[in-house]
């Protein structure tokens, strides 16, 4: 990801423990190595020792480092280890103590509403405001792979499209599930971008910038172009 000059890294933060017990079941199951889902929020924890080198990781590559807290024991941690900001998964929208943890330390809020009606949204966005911290808004719609007529950003289509056009739209937050390939293992691998497509994405979204922090002014056109006049006209 810093390779390809993306500006964050996000994470997953689950503690089992903290989310779970041993018989929450399955939603989808993709895997048999685990007997039940508790089981694989376990293999998913990282420890505090690991969080603290893949956030001193991400500042050695100049990363911003995030992560989507999925409990209060979950924002702790993080607090401990150190983020630049807040991401709230979809599922979490409705989640005010949780919610409200992250908000109360003031710092930026990445919230997705893929799931959410346009109240349960304003509910989460006065909650935020309440504490000032900065508030970004995204449509994380919530299929994996995403069809084009549902997608939002975050984006799940593992195209590098929806972000092109976002960022021509003026969109101040992309955000991409990135896979070293398609031919790996996972749940998320099919809604992921690879690491080959992230920087032709970002490469994009850089140009696109550029273009529209320059709009064109027909009336003083730059001396490359009026050069060109006693040529062509």
């Amino acid at each position: 990801a810093a390779a390809a000059g993306a500006d964050a890294i996000k994470f997953q933060t689950h503690i089992a423990s903290a989310e779970s017990t041993p018989g929450e079941p399955w939603r989808k199951r993709f895997s048999p190595q685990d007997e039940t889902r508790y089981d694989y929020w376990r293999r998913m924890e990282f420890t505090r020792e690991q969080w603290r080198a893949l956030r001193a990781h991400a500042d050695e590559r100049g990363l911003l480092f995030l992560s989507s807290p999925f409990s209060r024991e979950a924002v702790d941690l993080l607090l401990d280890v150190g983020v630049a900001g807040w991401k709230v998964a979809s599922g979490e929208i409705s989640n005010h103590a949780l919610l409200e943890r992250m908000a109360a330390t003031g710092q930026p809020v990445l919230l997705s509403t893929g799931m959410s009606h346009a109240a349960e949204i304003d509910g989460a966005v006065e909650l935020v405001k309440k504490h000032g911290a900065p508030l970004a808004v995204l449509q994380c719609t919530s299929v994996y792979p995403c069809p084009p007529e549902l997608v939002g950003l975050s984006d799940h289509s593992a195209t590098i499209y929806p972000g092109l056009a976002a960022a021509t739209l003026g969109a101040e937050v992309v955000e991409v599930h990135i896979t070293l390939s398609r031919e790996m293992f996972g749940p998320d691998v099919v809604a992921s971008i690879t690491t080959a497509e992230l920087p032709q994405l970002v490469e994009g979204i850089r140009f696109i910038e550029r273009m529209r922090a320059a709009p064109l002014d027909k009336d003083a056109l730059p001396s490359s172009v009026t050069s060109l006049r006693e040529i062509f006209m």
